[in-house]
Order: structure tokens, then C-alpha cells, then sequence
């Protein structure tokens, strides 16, 4: 046997820990929070033994971080792949609404809230967190603004964006108290209502200022390509 045919395998069941590793770290962080998170613990509901766990994440810093960069990632992947069956028109933007409520109030805002919280007064943590929390924040807005079709050259576009992340933030975090669901709809629905309009009046100075062609569609109601990550 090559030494090539050898190595896939042994690659393959690396990955595999890692993958164990990473989903069992979220998965204490989301159940137990960043307090009860232990190597010990992750490494004991991964099925993994402590060598090898600390061979690949030699600290709890270390370990936390990646696995809420992975399940970012995932969770992009997942966001870009919804966002090809969203519809057009004025529902396409309460249905954007509804996926990025549903972004902040999954696993991945749970255990990033974890580590969040706990690099406010770890200096060390905040320093690696910093550069990830950047990552995700312009991603995110930037995501958003192709799913709803923005133009931020217009005055207010950019902070309609962000009110937007702000509100579905804020929304997420009620939610790790309790139920927030039925008071979350109405709130959705009425900011749905409130962006509309908002998208509308940007559309309609547009069109006052010769910025827009007649035959161009409303960009509101084009379909982003990529799914809105760049």
C-alpha cells in the first residue's frame, strides 16, 4: 500500500475528531454556558481523549473560538443556500426578516454570546475574539444588504441595515430568557412593514434623479446573487 493511500484515511478520521470536537464545544456552550465548559467535558462528550484533544486545541481559548468560527460557517452555508428560495417582491423582505430572526436565535448566537460575554473581562480571550467578532459583523451586514437589495449610497440606507441587525440581535437575545416567538412575529411584521416603505421612498428618489432607468428592476426584488455572502 502507498504511503499516499495510507495517510487519506488517517486525514479523514482527523477531520472527523475535529469535527466531534468543534460540535461538542457548542453544544456545552449553548447547554452549560461558558462557565461549564471544560476541555475535560468537550473532550468526554466528544468521545475523544484528552491527548488528542489537546493536540489539536491545546487550551479551552482555543477550542471555543474555532468551534464558533465553524458553526458561523456552517451556518453561512446555510444562509446562502435559503436564500435562493426566498420570494420577490414586498414578502421578500418580512422573509428576510424571518431568516435572520432565525440566524440570532439558533445554536451559532447562543454560543457566540457565550464567548462574547466571557471576553469582556478576559483580556486575552477579547483580543482573539476581536478579529472574529469584525469578521462576522461585516458579513453579516453585508449579507443582509444584498438579500434585501440596499443601496447604501442613499442617505439612511446603511443605518436601516444595521437597525435592522441591531433589532434581530435584540431580539435574539430575549429570546435565551424565554419564548419570545409570538411577541417576535408582530415586531417582524411591523419592521417588515416599516423597511418596505423606507426601501420605497429610496426607490422613488431614485427615479426623481434620473439614478434609475424605467426598465430597471427594483433592486428590492432581485434575486442576490451568492445568497448575500461576500
Amino acid at each position: 500500500m502507498s504511503v499516499t493511500a495510507a495517510r487519506v484515511p488517517q486525514e479523514e478520521r482527523t477531520r472527523a475528531m475535529r469535527q466531534r470536537l468543534l460540535d461538542a464545544t457548542v453544544e456545552c456552550l449553548v447547554e452549560v454556558g461558558w462557565s461549564g465548559t471544560s476541555t475535560t467535558l468537550v473532550s468526554q462528550r466528544a468521545g475523544v481523549s484528552r491527548g488528542a484533544q489537546l493536540h489539536h486545541f491545546p487550551t479551552k481559548n482555543a477550542l471555543v473560538l474555532a468551534a464558533v468560527e465553524h458553526l458561523y460557517d456552517v451556518r453561512g452555508a446555510e444562509l446562502r443556500e435559503n436564500a435562493t428560495e426566498l420570494p420577490a417582491g414586498r414578502r421578500r423582505t418580512r422573509a428576510v426578516l424571518e431568516m435572520l430572526a432565525d440566524h440570532f436565535t439558533s445554536p451559532v448566537f447562543t454560543a457566540a454570546l457565550e464567548l462574547w460575554v466571557a471576553a469582556r473581562t478576559d483580556p486575552a480571550l477579547h483580543e482573539a475574539v476581536a478579529p472574529l467578532e469584525q469578521r462576522i459583523g461585516r458579513e453579516t451586514h453585508a449579507r443582509t444588504v444584498e438579500l434585501l437589495g440596499v443601496d447604501e449610497h442613499r442617505p439612511g440606507a446603511r443605518e436601516l441595515v444595521q437597525a435592522t441587525l441591531d433589532l434581530v440581535r435584540g431580539l435574539g437575545l430575549a429570546n435565551t430568557i424565554s419564548d419570545d416567538a409570538a411577541r417576535r412575529q408582530r415586531i417582524l411584521d411591523q419592521w417588515a412593514r416599516t423597511l418596505d416603505d423606507q426601501l420605497a421612498d429610496h426607490a422613488d428618489q431614485r427615479a426623481d434623479h434620473g439614478d434609475q432607468p424605467d426598465d430597471q428592476p427594483d433592486p428590492r426584488t432581485v434575486q442576490p446573487a451568492g445568497g448575500g455572502d461576500r
